[in-house]
Formats: C-alpha cells, sequence, structure tokens
C-alpha cells in the first residue's frame, strides 16, 4: 500500500486527521466507552489501537488470527476511507464470519457509499455508537429490539423482523434496511466508568502535548459541543448535531475522576468534551474537585469557547479547582471568518477570554486555521499577528496550528461545492498535508504561513517568561517537550512535503 506521506496517521481526536511527525496519541473516548459498556454487560472485548501500538497491517492480522472476535468494531474517517475499503474488502476474506461494523462521522453523512464499496456487515451512524453497539450485540444474541441509526443489508440473516424496517436503495442499486432515525437521548449517566485497564490507558499516557505532568489521562464530560454551530465542525453536523448535546451529570462526573485517581498514578486530567459546560454545571463541578480533595491530587485541563465565560469569577473559580490547560478555538484573527465559520465570537473577545483565563492561573492555548478560500495575505498575517501579540502579552502559553479540511458533511464542504473552491473531492487528500480549498494563496505561502503561526510565540519576551517560570523538573521537561513538538510541526507543514510518499 502506498502512502502519500510520511509520519503517522492520527485518527484518534476523530475532529481533525492529521498525520505528525511529532505524534500525539490521545485517548479515543467514545471507543473506549463502547468497549467498556459491552464488558459491563457480559460481553467479552479486545481493544486492538493499531496506531497507538505501532503495528503493522501484518501485525494487526496476526492478533486478530489469534483472537478470532464474532464483531469487529472500527471507527474510520473521510481521509481513509478508500484504505478501509480495501481493508473491509481483505478483511472479510480472511475471516468470512466475522461481523465488520463500522463507525464514524463520514458514514454518518453517508452510509450507502461505504456499502456499494465494501462488504460491510453493519454501519453505526450517530455519535452514541457506545450504547448502539451494545445494541446491537443484545440483538444478535438476545433478539433485544434495536434502536434507530443502524445500517446493513436487506436479507441479512442475523436481523429478525427486518421486513418491517425502511428499505433504502444505494446508487449501486444494493438494498439496504435502516433501524430508523439516529437515536441521541441517552442518558451518559448510564455509561460504566471507562475500564482503563481493558483499554490500555497507558498507551495514550505520556505522547500528548496537553500534558504538563505525566502520565496524564482523558475524560469526555459531554457529547459534544453545546455550541455546535461551526461550519467547518463535521461532528457538529453529523453525529453530534445541534440540539443533542448532553452530558454527564456533575457527580457522576466527579465519581468516575475519584475512581480513576483511587486506582491509577494519573497526574492530569483532560476534558475531550467539544466544549466543557458552562453555568450552574460548572460551578457544581468546580466545586466537587474542591470539597472531595481532587484539586489538590490532579491538575484539569478541558476546551473551552472564547466568549463562553465572561467573569473573572469563575475563571478564579477554575484555577482554585486546579484547572491547568485551557484550550480554545480561536481559529482566525479576522471577524469575517469568525462570521462566516458562525462562531459566534467577536475579535476583541479573543484577548478578553485568554487574559481572564491567564489571571485565573490557567495556561491558554489556541488552536488555529490557515487557508480559507476567502481570507487574502494580509488577512492571514492579521491572524498571524494577533496571535503574536497575545504570546508577547503572556496570555498564551501554545498554540496549534492547522491547514482547515472541508469534511464531508461540514456546512463548509457544502459551500466549497456551491461554489466550486474545491480542487479535489478525493478524501485521500483531506489529511490537511495540503489545502483542498481554492484560494488566493498558493499551496506552497499556505503551508508556509502556518509554519509562520508556530513561530508566532518565538518573542524574546515570551522566552525570557517562560524560563522565569520554572519552578520544577516538570517544567523543565514540559518545555523541552514542546521543543520537540515544535520541531515536528514545522516537519508537519513542511511546503516541499505534498511531493513525499511513503510505501508500506
Amino acid at each position: 500500500m502506498k502512502l502519500r506521506y510520511s509520519g503517522v496517521p492520527l485518527l484518534s481526536q476523530n475532529r481533525q486527521y492529521q498525520i505528525f511527525h511529532a505524534p500525539t496519541f490521545i485517548y479515543p473516548m467514545v471507543p473506549a466507552y463502547a468497549a467498556s459498556n459491552l464488558k459491563a454487560h457480559g460481553y467479552e472485548v479486545v481493544w486492538m489501537d493499531g496506531i497507538a501500538e505501532k503495528l503493522t497491517y501484518e501485525q494487526y492480522l496476526s492478533q486478530l488470527e489469534k483472537e478470532r472476535p464474532d464483531v469487529l468494531l472500527v471507527e474510520t474517517k473521510a481521509p481513509v476511507l478508500h484504505h478501509h475499503w480495501e481493508t473491509i474488502t481483505d478483511l472479510k476474506s480472511k475471516f468470512p464470519e466475522m461481523l465488520l461494523v463500522w463507525v464514524g462521522d463520514h458514514l454518518t453523512w453517508d452510509p450507502t457509499e461505504t456499502f456499494d464499496k465494501s462488504p460491510v456487515d453493519f454501519i453505526l451512524t450517530g455519535g452514541d455508537y457506545d450504547f448502539l453497539i451494545l445494541n446491537l450485540i443484545d440483538h444478535l444474541t438476545k433478539g433485544t429490539a434495536l434502536e434507530g441509526g443502524i445500517w446493513f443489508r436487506d436479507g441479512n440473516s442475523r436481523i429478525k423482523n427486518q421486513e418491517t424496517l425502511e428499505l433504502k436503495t444505494s446508487p449501486a442499486g444494493n438494498k439496504l434496511r435502516v433501524t430508523g432515525p439516529i437515536s441521541l437521548k441517552h442518558n451518559l449517566d448510564d455509561l460504566p466508568f471507562v475500564d482503563r485497564d481493558l483499554t490500555k490507558w497507558e498507551l495514550y499516557a505520556y505522547a500528548n502535548g496537553n500534558y504538563k505532568y505525566f502520565p496524564g489521562t482523558y475524560m469526555y464530560s459531554g457529547r459534544d459541543c453545546w455550541w455546535g454551530r461551526c461550519t467547518f465542525c463535521v461532528w457538529d453536523h453529523t453525529i453530534n448535531p445541534l440540539g443533542t448535546y448532553r452530558s454527564f451529570s456533575p457527580k457522576r462526573l466527579l465519581d468516575e475522576i475519584g475512581y480513576v485517581l483511587d486506582h491509577y498514578p494519573v497526574k492530569e486530567i483532560f476534558d475531550d468534551a467539544g466544549t466543557l459546560r458552562i453555568g450552574p454545571w460548572l460551578k457544581e463541578f468546580c466545586t466537587g474537585l474542591i470539597e472531595r480533595g481532587y484539586n489538590k491530587r490532579v491538575v484539569y485541563g478541558c476546551n473551552m469557547r472564547l466568549n463562553a465565560i465572561r467573569d473573572q469569577e469563575t475563571y478564579d473559580l477554575m484555577g482554585k479547582a486546579n484547572f491547568r490547560f485551557i484550550l480554545y478555538g480561536m481559529e482566525s484573527g479576522n471577524q469575517k471568518t469568525l462570521d462566516k465559520l458562525d462562531k459566534g465570537l467577536q475579535v476583541e473577545q479573543i484577548e478578553e477570554g485568554v487574559r481572564m483565563a491567564k489571571k485565573a492561573g490557567l495556561d491558554p492555548h489556541l488552536t488555529v486555521m490557515m487557508g480559507y478560500p476567502w481570507e487574502t495575505f494580509e488577512d492571514a498575517k492579521r491572524t498571524i499577528d494577533l496571535a503574536a501579540h497575545l504570546f508577547k502579552k503572556g496570555y498564551v502559553d501554545t498554540l496549534q496550528a492547522t491547514v482547515v479540511i472541508p469534511y464531508p458533511g461540514a456546512p463548509l464542504w457544502k459551500e466549497c461545492r456551491e461554489k466550486g473552491w474545491l480542487l479535489t473531492e478525493d478524501y485521500a487528500h483531506y489529511d490537511m498535508r495540503e489545502p483542498v480549498m481554492k484560494s488566493e494563496l498558493t499551496k506552497e505561502r499556505i503551508m508556509t504561513l502556518t509554519q509562520e503561526l508556530y513561530k508566532s510565540f518565538l518573542s524574546p519576551q515570551y522566552i525570557v517568561r517562560k524560563v522565569l517560570e520554572i519552578r520544577s523538573f516538570d517544567d523543565i521537561k514540559f518545555l523541552v517537550l514542546a521543543g520537540v513538538k515544535l520541531v515536528g510541526h514545522l516537519l508537519d507543514f513542511n511546503k516541499d512535503q505534498v511531493k513525499s510518499t511513503k510505501t508500506l
């Protein structure tokens, strides 16, 4: 098989697919809950993360041969979908009795395509496949009624009473059955704690730039982002669309944190919900961290909207609860771009948000994207200048720069298609190694600007400040790791990398 680039392809975060030179292995929380939920209900479960375990395809096949599972659940993403069609075909030839179940945002947007291109058995649509896979297995073994969102081929002898289900015809003429509309009303509190031994938590405990203290681990307090409008976010418009946001109760989340702290040597936790819930929920959660004494045992991090919290008091409470890392999706320093992305954010609120967080003792982190088809070179430089200003002022500690990718299923992709902005509709190119949207900027210029974003913090003031902030060996390790990550990210967006290939 030929891959277009060297590096490590990462699917674990789902929202963005990227090939890294300095990989970050992020705990895939919904798959982890799916595995834990099945085990808690009496099923034998095996966890196989070929990427984090650095397995070759041959080694992956050897594990499958050893385990011989009845069902294999795999999450996919648009950039690797063509490869997964080949994989499904190969697996079905080698393990004809094994049921192949695929999930993911792209498949939720268009499940019929993968049935036409591969012999997949089931596709589970929506973001609650940790509940849905249990429902499917219960149906296959106990005859439990099927929930909505499950797709399969008409005539599948394993499915009972399928003639009562909706019949669909794919573009290639395949007859498919679907169990009805996606159900996104499950109570997250009904999920068991993640079985971190089953899901090999240590694979994700060290190689992660979100941690300053090791080992670290992840929580996932909500599904997924309560804002749910950003036009580039495929999750907001497929697996967890607007109006379906749910969260664990503060007590349930605190109970799982307590269990982790009592059973694992975790020093830092990052909550990977698209945006941490605010208001009374956040105050109750922070108060619980303090009252239970967890703030003295672990530091906490989360994703947050830049203008979600408007008062210093709430940030100060987060600081008292020992929040450290707070990740903001800034995306751009241009108001027209923020408006087109439906961020609900004003440019002047960017500095206000990070300033309050920094004052409370948190370490703000920004995510920013380059390559918007409507932005000029001056627009891109304005974003870089704003990032540099925030670093110089000491309001921001770290930054992540990426190339904007219009994933199929997101409104941005639909707009690009309608306006003729797409350079290609070949998903294999949607891997962030090059722009896939037309722009007045060349591909090389966009990649160079992305590198400039990573260099934006390299002011004398920032470097001196970081050196003066060193208080422990952990601080030194964090700075060294950040340097390694910086070099890796500069290689990630090398303008010449689009010419390279790697054969596996």
